[in-house]
């Protein structure tokens, strides 16, 4: 985008002059609406929304965005796919530099408009790795006291309001319920209600609308379907209760939802008006200008820095590369957007015992029938990196302590993680004997290879850089054989060429993960559990390195494969999109810098505004099919169930179902 480059210059000397974004724009309104809703943890959403649009559009600020979000769109794997995405995929469908030259033309009023206008845009990707993340606008979720779910009753397939409505609410907070209550709203008498209408529309068409303009996330549209229900999860290392896009949007757009309901024990439809009541989960803040300061002026940790300050690191010969430091730690995951986290009731919670290792994100158990095994890996983002490998090690001595002979993996609402976690845990599933028959057990992956991207690996590998600096280098990954290239092996260039919907695409060549460097527990030759005899269960939230893992089990095991709710006779993936890699904001900047490349025409600005816009940097490829990235392999699962009044919540009662269902 020429245009945003050379306004940019200009733009920014002006900016450094008076200091516009240091402080907030000047709000042209007779009283400050942000003073209203200070210090409030719940809002109604027309007060939190006024806060929200005050600060009027900057048109400095909006070059500083658009030339930072159209360089690192030069580093994003899947644009040229997006021309025409395939079947069944084909809704994501977007021209990406026409998204961004009409939103650097649209005259918009505040600042809001413009930064709302963009996430959409990178939303309606369907990429959760690939999107604008504003922290000025991410601050208020709307919450719906009337969360849904579909549900099998009586063999038929409806939605409701959420049976366990009064259990959950409540955890919600007091504050949320007392400005419930001060508007004389009911919402208690929602339980369990089956719901006619949404909107004026059947509830399914809405839940498809929903998937289809706010949901984001997921390639999928029958994942994302599911992703607008209610449903179990862990957060924070706890089950969590997830509001479901329909009553838990990102935004305090809407004031209300209007539901056509048939409440329990009647017979007569209703229509009732439901409010959505705002949860604050930004920095505290007393007005305007200080709301601006703490939630929307760039900090320090908003641009990325020069991995090598500190180091005491000098220009080096690539042949006296600096000692090794601590590896940088490759992840792929998605974003949640409903930040707020409510805790599954607890009498939801399973009864059985926890086995070892369920402190952090995986919860082990063996089911009462004695011979089923439960691991519910919830992230494969831990607190502890190598904790979640010895956590995988405790729970399986105690399975096999217990004598249990089959196991299911529920990967429910799992958003991805630590690429190497994800081939750890399939690692030590399959046993290091069945590894030993794939060459490179995870996928071929490649990056893209544009102009700058080159540059940084020919100054990386100039520089004498390693692995604890940065992503580029090549000592990151393995030859197809397994084997580590060396600091010197310029991977990219020359790059690998091919016609992508009419375009170029420039590509590394394909390379594998070294995640056994990483291995601090030995995998088991032989496995726990024969293939047969491992089931993976879940909703299809399951994004990044969660959904690399579900395709290794299925590509290279054939492992059973059960998905949970969607529509009524639908089939979607088992897995939701899978990006190799992920790099935020703060990543691809820190790349650049540590590359000394700051100062190259082609490098995008530090932004002036604290904000994440974070892209899919690599490509994983598919092993039934070595030209198709996995995100675009059409896999869905075999087997759907609906889920019941008795499943949907709670993880053991559906765990038991699926045991007695998969196993022969």
């Amino acid at each position: 985008m020429v245009l945003l480059a050379g306004r940019f210059a200009a733009l920014v000397a002006l900016l450094s002059l008076s200091g516009a974004a240091l402080s907030a724009p000047a709000v042209h309104v007779a009283a400050d609406p942000c003073v209203k809703v200070a210090g409030k943890q719940f809002a109604f959403p027309a007060d939190a929304l006024a806060c929200l649009k005050s600060f009027p559009f900057n048109e400095t600020l909006r070059q500083n965005v658009l030339t930072v979000v159209d360089r690192v769109f030069n580093f994003y794997t899947f644009e040229d796919f997006y021309l025409h995405s395939p079947p069944p995929f084909q809704d994501s469908t977007t021209n990406i530099r026409a998204q961004l030259q009409r939103i650097n033309s649209t005259k918009y009023k505040t600042d809001y408009d413009f930064n709302h206008d963009l996430f959409e845009f990178t939303n309606q990707l369907n990429d959760g790795h690939t999107r604008w993340l504003p922290s000025c606008y991410e601050t208020y979720q709307n919450l719906l006291p009337a969360p849904v779910v579909t549900l099998e009753q009586n063999g038929v397939e409806s939605v409701f309001v959420a049976p366990d409505l009064l259990e959950f609410i409540p955890l919600v907070g007091s504050g949320y319920t007392d400005l419930l209550a001060s508007i004389g709203f009911d919402w208690q008498r929602l339980a369990g209600a089956r719901v006619l209408a949404i909107e004026g529309q059947d509830p399914y068409a809405y839940a498809d609308f929903i998937a289809a303009t706010q949901s984001g996330n997921y390639l999928d549209h029958g994942v994302r379907v599911n992703s607008v229900f209610s449903s179990y999860r862990i957060s924070g290392n706890d089950f969590s209760q997830r509001f479901g896009d329909i009553a838990g949007p990102a935004f305090p757009d809407l004031q209300s939802l209007t539901m056509t309901l048939q409440l329990v024990n009647s017979t007569k439809p209703e229509t009732v008006k439901v409010p959505f009541i705002s949860s604050f989960a930004g920095v505290a803040f007393t007005n305007g200008a200080d709301y601006w300061a703490n939630n929307c002026a760039a900090n320090d940790e908003t641009n990325g820095v020069d991995n090598k300050s500190g180091s005491q690191f000098g220009r080096l010969a690539a042949s006296d590369a600096p000692p090794q430091k601590t590896r940088k730690l490759a992840k792929a995951n998605v974003v949640d957007l409903q930040a707020v986290s409510v805790g599954l009731p607890s009498q939801f919670e399973p009864t059985v015992p926890t086995l070892s290792g369920s402190e952090g994100v995986i919860k082990s158990y063996v089911l009462p029938d004695n011979k089923t095994g439960v691991m519910f890996v919830g992230s494969f983002e831990p607190d502890d990196f190598n904790g979640f490998q010895t956590d995988v090690q405790s729970a399986f001595k105690e399975f096999e302590q217990a004598g249990v002979s089959q196991l299911i993996v529920d990967l429910t609402n799992n958003g991805g993680g630590f690429v190497c976690l994800g081939q750890f845990l399939h690692a030590f599933l399959t046993g290091s004997k069945s590894l030993g028959n794939f060459q490179n057990p995870g996928f071929q992956s490649t990056l893209r290879a544009n102009p700058l991207a080159q540059k940084i690996v020919a100054s990386d590998i100039a520089l004498g850089l390693n692995a604890s600096f940065s992503f580029y280098t090549p000592d990151n990954y393995d030859f197809l054989n397994d084997t580590q290239m060396p600091l010197t092996d310029n991977f990219v260039n020359p790059p690998t060429t091919r016609t992508i919907n009419g375009q170029q695409f420039a590509e590394s060549q394909r390379f594998g993960d070294t995640c056994e460097l990483g291995f601090v527990v030995d995998i088991p030759e032989e496995p726990f559990f024969p293939p047969d005899k491992i089931a993976i269960v879940g909703n299809a939230n399951c994004a990044s390195t969660c959904a690399m893992f579900s395709t290794l089990m299925n590509e290279r095991h054939n492992t059973t494969i059960a998905n949970f709710g969607g529509k009524p006779g639908s089939t979607f993936q088992f897995k939701g999109m899978a990006g190799n890699q992920v790099l935020e904001w703060f990543d691809i900047d820190s790349e650049i810098k540590t590359a000394n490349l700051k100062d190259d025409p082609l490098a995008p600005p530090d932004l002036l505004v604290n904000a994440d816009f974070r892209h899919n940097w690599r490509i994983a490829y598919s092993f039934l099919d070595e030209t198709t990235p996995i995100e675009y392999k059409s896999e869905p699962a075999r087997i759907r169930f609906p889920y019941t009044a008795d499943t949907y919540n709670n993880p053991q009662n559906l765990w038991t179902f699926a045991a007695s269902k998969l196993f022969s």
